[in-house]
């Protein structure tokens, strides 16, 4: 396991106090190490987990060649360029079962989808594109040609061959395809627990009478769903005053309990609480002044208590900046420690509805409404207020605008990067 100052070291250009966003995900990819226990589950337990093995398919699919649709099968040698093609029915062949008729040489099978094809037959025609008369179907010219609307054995999986792949994340298609293949049960990583908490005197927990100077708790609500949509095991440790015994006890009493810790608030440069002296004290940890907005103060490292590790990531107290750190840092981080890859957000292109003021030199995420114009394409606009205490605006929101490192003013009509909230937020 490396240290910090181990990975600081692998890192060109690393600085902590101005550290650029690109880094950041670089550093992370090399702090956070996956879990390596695994379980097994059944199909209906296996949601948003993450595979520990590849499924290797036991048959191919489909097992046989077979209709795509409800028709005709016949040979397509019999097919004569602009010409009709008059056919006898032999029989119908139904889905579940082979057709056990035998069809002389100008004959036809009618067949339902995802019957079985007789050996001698390639091509299916639709119902709807021939002309019946009696037991007899005529087959216009040009409407069909060899091997149309006939699925082959093994033509989605083969037997044999890898199905999913180790470090995939299970979707509702991926639990449809592992039924397919007959498999009542998966192989998988065991699910990461997550410790949280908000940390600050001025902090009030749900049901406490208002004071003056005090605010109601946010990032808790916020951090715990997120987690929930990434389906890990949720510890919610409350609200932490700034007060060294409290700290220490919760810091040690998640890192006996959780493989992550993550907190709000008390990361800041010249803090004057107790929350960073007790993550240098407890553990090994880095804090940053990362170049982008919201979300400048950030602290990453480990808390080992024990023995035991745990990854911590210590947010902003703001709550769009934890919004946003969590989405760009910490969930791929967490992807990573749950056995899959660490892949970075997923960026759309849109065009810009508005003129976008931006400084080079950090990366900024402003709160954006996603639309699709007349031709299809996607344009963008902001939120209005963009600052960091304007949770009202991620509510809006339905992604967040991406501006580079390096970039500057954006005029109305260019072309920016959206990372959309859906599914994730």
């Amino acid at each position: 396991m490396k240290t910090i100052d181990q990975i600081a070291a692998e890192l060109q250009g690393y600085d902590p106090k101005a550290l650029s966003a690109e880094r950041v995900n670089d550093f992370l990819a090399r702090l956070v190490e996956p879990v390596t226990a695994t379980e097994e589950v059944g199909v209906f337990e296996a949601l948003d987990r993450t595979l520990a093995a590849d499924v290797v398919s036991p048959i191919s699919v489909p097992p046989h060649d077979n209709s795509a649709m409800d028709g005709f099968a016949f040979d397509s040698q019999l097919l004569k360029p602009g010409q009709p093609l008059k056919l006898r029915v032999a029989g119908t062949a139904f889905a579940g079962k082979a057709w056990a008729g035998a069809l002389g040489a100008d004959q036809c099978l009618k067949i339902m989808t995802g019957a079985i094809m007789p050996a001698a037959l390639d091509t299916v025609v639709p119902l709807e594109f021939v002309k019946i008369e009696g037991d007899a179907v005529e087959i216009p010219p040009g409407v069909v040609k060899a091997g149309d609307n006939r699925r082959l054995l093994g033509e989605d999986l083969m037997a044999g061959q890898p199905a999913l792949r180790k470090g995939q994340t299970l979707g509702p298609a991926a639990l449809g395809l592992i039924a397919s293949l007959g498999l009542p049960t998966v192989m998988v990583f065991r699910r990461i627990k997550v410790a949280y908490f908000s940390t600050g005197d001025e902090i009030l927990t749900l049901g406490e009478p208002i004071r003056e100077g005090a605010v109601f708790d946010s990032n808790r609500y916020t951090v715990f769903g997120l987690l929930k949509r990434m389906g890990v095991d949720v510890i919610d440790m409350g609200v932490v005053p700034d007060e060294p015994a409290l700290l220490e006890a919760a810091f040690r009493t998640a890192a006996t309990q959780a493989d992550a810790i993550i907190t709000s608030g008390g990361v800041s440069m010249g803090e004057a609480d107790h929350t960073k002296a007790m993550m240098k004290q407890l553990g090994d940890v880095a804090f940053w002044r990362i170049a982008m907005r919201p979300g400048r103060p950030m602290a990453v490292g480990r808390i080992t208590e024990a023995g035991k590790s745990s990854v911590l990531f210590g947010l902003p107290g703001n709550p769009v900046a934890v919004m946003v750190t969590f989405l760009a840092f910490v969930r791929p981080a967490l992807q990573r420690l749950m056995g899959g890859a660490a892949t970075a957000p997923v960026l759309l292109q849109a065009h810009s509805l508005e003129p976008l003021r931006k400084k080079p030199g950090r990366t900024e995420y402003q709160r954006g409404i996603v639309s699709k114009a007349a031709d299809g394409s996607l344009t963008v606009r902001i939120t209005g207020n963009q600052g960091s205490g304007v949770l009202s605006s991620m509510v809006e929101a339905n992604g967040l605008i991406v501006l580079h490192h390096s970039q500057g003013d954006v005029c109305v009509g260019d072309s920016v990067d959206v990372m959309m909230f859906s599914g994730v937020v």
